[in-house]
């Protein structure tokens, strides 16, 4: 089974400060180990909300929206990565994204790079942008309803309108926030409460894709994953194998 687990945005993080040290190095760690074992497939972090944009698709007509912003309804119902040149590539690509969906909203983040880390020098030349397409949830999605052929057509059209200017690098469908769990930040043991959460007002900081037996395999990875993070609230969604 695969599960998305994701944290979220902390007041440092927004503010522009720079993660700790130590939560690189142990976050590396985990990472590299859990590559050696074939549990981790991808992952990613964002920057923070002031370079990120938000599309508004309805009735045909899209909105875009610069942040910084609140967090308002950040359920997921799925996901994207892709890489472009810019920004405003990204901006276009999501609002066809958007368009071939129907009525969504779609967060437009770039992508943490390892030299935004400082942990190497940014290669010279114009390199290419990850970005992380996050298509957040309606009711339909959160009662199981949303078709899978919508969600198909939508990203024919996303791969279709990337052309030779940009490549997807992977995607993924949810599963509705009832098959979920989310811990909140804790100094003592970590509780686990399972979902549907009616809303998730926190920002997504970061992502992991992870292949593993079971829903508590994914939360023993994960409690060390939120260990390491300390203050950040951690959900884990499973990944629909539609």
């Amino acid at each position: 089974m695969r599960f998305m687990v994701m944290h979220k945005v902390d007041a440092k993080m927004e503010a522009g400060g720079p993660p700790d040290p130590q939560i690189i190095q142990s976050m590396g760690a985990l990472v590299q180990e859990s590559l050696k074992n074939g549990v981790f497939i991808t992952g990613a972090g964002l920057h923070r909300s002031e370079k990120r944009v938000r599309v508004k698709s309805a009735g045909g007509q899209s909105q875009v929206s610069p942040g910084p912003y609140a967090g308002e309804n950040e359920l997921l119902a799925s996901y994207a990565m892709i890489k472009v040149r810019s920004l405003a590539d990204a901006v276009t690509h999501a609002q066809r994204y958007a368009q071939a969906n129907g009525d969504c909203e779609i967060e437009v983040g770039p992508v943490v790079e390892p030299w935004d880390l400082g942990m190497m020098p940014k290669p010279p030349g114009d390199i290419p942008l990850q970005v992380l397409l996050l298509t957040k949830a309606d009711a339909a999605f959160e009662r199981g309803a949303r078709p899978k052929e919508q969600h198909a057509g939508a990203l024919r059209a996303l791969t279709e309108s990337l052309g030779d200017d940009g490549a997807v690098l992977t995607t993924g469908i949810l599963t509705p926030s009832s098959k979920g769990v989310r811990a909140k930040p804790s100094a003592a043991k970590r509780t686990w409460v399972d979902g549907p959460f009616a809303e998730s007002k926190e920002l997504i900081a970061g992502f992991s894709i992870l292949e593993v037996p079971s829903l508590r395999d994914a939360i023993t990875w994960a409690d060390r994953y939120a260990t390491i993070l300390t203050d950040a609230e951690v959900d884990i969604r499973p990944l629909s194998d539609e």
